[in-house]
């Protein structure tokens, strides 16, 4: 029996992170974000359907997404990103399911769903649990403008994006603090997959 364990937390908590080492584990990860980077390649319908709502300023001259542009419009735009996301959600929940069916089929006794946005889009039914990694939100704001390059505002604005990570630390059934270092982060997961394996 497969366990499909939901894994999400707020942006730059270290969700990959955590991933990464289930994958170490030996246990399949399905990554929404390789996922939805896969639907708007070009000759996709979900980038077609971007630039038809958002205009042609939001492709690069190779004809991929720019997604800087489409990141400044809809980050500082809830309308635009709610738009974004109707586009967006249809065609990535239904490749995501079929990947964890997919990885489901190789009879691992845990598959990962990293979702970030997991409570957001109510994915949490298609689960048999979720795990949120968690971080004090000084720590996730600088990790945010360390990795993608942001100034404060542009961070908090991407952050303020999501829903808050307290509601989704109410609503998990695991919780992964990645505030104290790679060797707790292990053992934290190493002790879920022990849980999980039982």
């Amino acid at each position: 029996m497969t366990y499909l364990l939901g894994l999400t937390g707020g942006i730059a908590t270290g969700k990959s992170t955590v991933a990464a080492a289930f994958k170490a584990a030996g246990f399949p990860v399905v990554s929404a974000d390789v996922i939805a980077r896969k639907i708007v390649e070009p000759g996709q319908p979900a980038l077609a359907a971007i630039v038809a709502e958002f205009g042609p300023e939001t492709l690069l001259p190779d004809g991929h997404l720019n997604r800087r542009v489409l990141g400044q419009r809809v980050f500082a735009d809830p309308q635009a990103l709610a738009k974004l996301n109707a586009i967006d959600q249809p065609y990535l929940r239904e490749a995501i399911i079929q990947a964890l069916q997919a990885a489901k089929a190789s009879g691992k006794a845990i598959v990962v769903g990293e979702i970030p946005l997991l409570f957001e889009s109510h994915f949490e039914s298609v689960f048999d649990g979720v795990a949120v990694v968690t971080l004090p939100p000084h720590l996730q704001r600088q990790r945010l403008m360390a990795r993608d390059g942001l100034d404060e505002i542009e961070a908090q604005q991407r952050i303020d994006a999501q829903m808050p990570l307290a509601e989704k630390i109410a609503k998990a059934d695991f919780l992964i603090d990645n505030s104290q270092g790679p060797a707790v982060r292990l053992a934290q997961v190493t002790a879920l997959i022990a849980h999980l394996t039982r």
